[in-house]
């Protein structure tokens, strides 16, 4: 436990050093802005070729990723058929609250939790795989198809493709593991300069985490209270427990199930907020669900970290 408040309290300390940043302006309007594309376009690609192309494959792809898709695959429908059957929701308005209630905070709160407190960036590479390779093209392609009505079948998969093409954590991921698939390991001077850029993924991550917390939020449009306790509690609670549940019956010892109950407690990721404004469906569940699931996000952490540590 002492390890877990430890690891908190680091990375704590450093979004309050964001956050401080953001408020005062003292890098400018934009900074966060900016620092958030360093983080996305370089910081992490260079981090992720680096630790997934060194990484052991069955590592990289073990029992405990089979876990990460299974049980968000499990929440994700159970939210989409209560949306859906319950709320009587079309399916595009459907697709941005099923992914505020399990597409996770990877980036800026994922990889610096993987590597304060399991001392391992790999541990958080199957929750991105599965989230930028499975999540979000599948809501792209709910919502593409909505806004695109009359487009062909074709253009939206094209459009839908391009997305993750443009990725640059899904071209980096993916190179990671084409490297780490080879049987040679990759040169000191070539993963050196990879690793001098990697090392500035997670503070930086992390400050601009700071950063768009200090950004004041306007009221604008209001959510269903009762949808977004529930997409939070589906978030912050449901995830957790399933993500243990489908590791104890697949067999992962103690470590596997903290690591991947931790990473499931992971609050809703600011892109979920992002894919919203972009398509206009759903940005105040994505932006209320995103607020509540970040401020339990500590108290879920140590109770998991108490129940499995």
């Amino acid at each position: 436990m002492s390890e877990v408040l430890t690891a908190l309290g680091t990375l704590g300390a450093v979004v309050l050093a964001g956050f401080l940043l953001g408020r005062t302006r003292v890098l400018g309007e934009q900074a966060a802005t900016v620092l958030a594309r360093v983080v996305f376009t370089v910081a992490i690609p260079a981090l992720m070729i680096v630790t997934v192309g060194r990484a052991d494959l069955h590592v990289v792809l073990s029992r405990a990723a089979g876990v990460t898709a299974l049980s968000t695959a499990i929440l994700a429908v159970l939210v989409a058929l209560v949306l859906r059957l319950a709320r009587r929701r079309p399916a595009a308005e459907a697709a941005v609250p099923t992914l505020a209630a399990s597409y996770v905070n990877a980036v800026h709160l994922g990889l610096p939790l993987a590597l304060y407190l399991f001392g391992d960036a790999v541990v958080v590479v199957p929750t991105m795989l599965f989230q930028q390779l499975v999540l979000a093209p599948l809501a792209f392609l709910v919502l593409e198809a909505s806004a695109a009505s009359g487009r062909p079948r074709g253009e939206v998969l094209r459009a839908t493709g391009a997305r993750m093409v443009r990725n640059p954590i899904v071209v980096a991921t993916t190179l990671g593991l084409v490297l780490a698939a080879l049987p040679w390991r990759m040169p000191d001077a070539v993963a050196g300069p990879f690793e001098l850029v990697g090392a500035a993924a997670a503070p930086l991550a992390l400050l601009v985490f700071g950063a768009t917390l200090a950004v004041p939020r306007t009221l604008g449009p209001q959510a269903s209270r009762r949808e977004v306790w529930f997409l939070t509690a589906m978030k912050s609670v449901v995830h957790p427990l399933l993500a243990v549940g489908v590791g104890t019956l697949l067999g992962l010892d103690a470590r596997g199930l903290l690591v991947v109950a931790s990473m499931a407690a992971l609050p809703t990721a600011q892109n979920v907020l992002v894919y919203a404004l972009a398509y206009q469906r759903g940005q105040a569940v994505a932006r209320d669900v995103g607020l509540f699931s970040t401020l339990l996000l500590v108290p879920v952490l140590l109770v998991v970290t108490a129940a499995l540590g």
